[in-house]
């Protein structure tokens, strides 16, 4: 199928993206945008909800000398990747098996995964479906495994899931334009970073996904995102590849979770931080440091 064009940017956000951009048919008739930078072994960078490739901008520059080859991808539903017919086909089924459609156009082997928030469990899914595909890993604030029996979902989640959350989402922008909140540092997303974030999701139809990855999280055991998320965590545990863990134990959703993190991943070399859930923003550095750690030892 082969590289399509991708959608045109506006002067202001082009400026802040010096990678190579295109389009990828994943399945569905949806296109996937992504963007890569340089040359060499491969590196994965997942996002989640509700980023875009954006979000990697800073660890890519921090790596530019590198011989890596950068692949950035925006889920879909978000960032330039078109959005599905309906809020319904956002699901841990449907994520992973278009993520592995962008995979598969690729060629890739010898790859170094970096996911961070929903990137992590469709990420890995979509990875595990191309056995031998991994060779390291790089976590950040992510939940890559299934909840256990009588766990309670965030204040946050249970919000957004409830008779409030479609005004919340759509009516207030919500989180996509509060994205400071759940920051280290509140002033790491302001201005035009955070115009940026907000920019693909100012669409007139079809923005469901930030809820709708919301809703993906399972508010109990019978949720059908569940078996996937399982499924994840036991292709994590038996990962026996080099990884990293960089944290940002600020994050007022996720942050409490590195413990279990690290007991997944017992060989991992820990980079506990300050930020706050977007780290990527906040200590790129860091992140930088952790995937040539693990390029070097894989």
């Amino acid at each position: 199928m082969g590289r399509l064009p991708p959608p045109e940017l506006p002067d202001w956000l082009k400026a802040q993206l010096p990678f190579d951009r295109y389009m990828v048919e994943v399945g569905d008739g949806l296109r996937m945008h992504v963007m890569e930078q340089g040359e060499g072994r491969p590196v994965l960078l997942f996002h989640g909800n509700p980023t875009w490739g954006y979000l990697y901008r800073k660890v890519a520059a921090q790596l530019t000398d590198e011989p890596l080859r950068l692949i950035m991808p925006d889920l879909i539903g978000l960032g330039f990747s078109d959005r599905p017919n309906s809020a319904a086909d956002h699901t841990m089924l449907n994520h992973p098996r278009w993520m592995a459609g962008m995979l598969g156009q690729l060629d890739l082997e010898d790859a170094v995964v970096v996911v961070q928030d929903w990137g992590g469990p469709i990420g890995l899914h979509s990875v595990s479906q191309s056995p031998g595909l991994m060779t390291g890993l790089v976590v950040m604030n992510t939940s890559i495994d299934a909840p256990k029996p009588g766990f309670k979902g965030t204040k946050f989640h249970r919000v957004m899931g409830g008779p409030l959350g479609g005004f919340i989402s759509k009516g207030l922008g919500f989180p996509q334009k509060r994205l400071r909140f759940a920051q280290g540092d509140r002033d790491s997303i302001r201005g035009v970073v955070q115009k940026s974030y907000s920019y693909p999701l100012t669409r007139a139809r079809g923005n469901d996904a930030p809820r709708a990855l919301v809703l993906m999280v399972p508010d109990g055991m019978d949720h059908e995102s569940v078996g996937p998320l399982r499924e994840v965590g036991d292709f994590v545990r038996a990962f026996e590849g080099p990884s990293a863990i960089v944290w940002g134990d600020r994050d007022p959703v996720l942050g409490r979770l590195r413990r279990r993190t690290e007991r997944m991943l017992p060989d991992a070399t820990v980079t506990a931080t300050e930020a706050g859930h977007f780290l990527q923003e906040e200590v790129p550095a860091e992140i930088a440091a952790a995937i040539r750690d693990v390029v070097s030892r894989s």
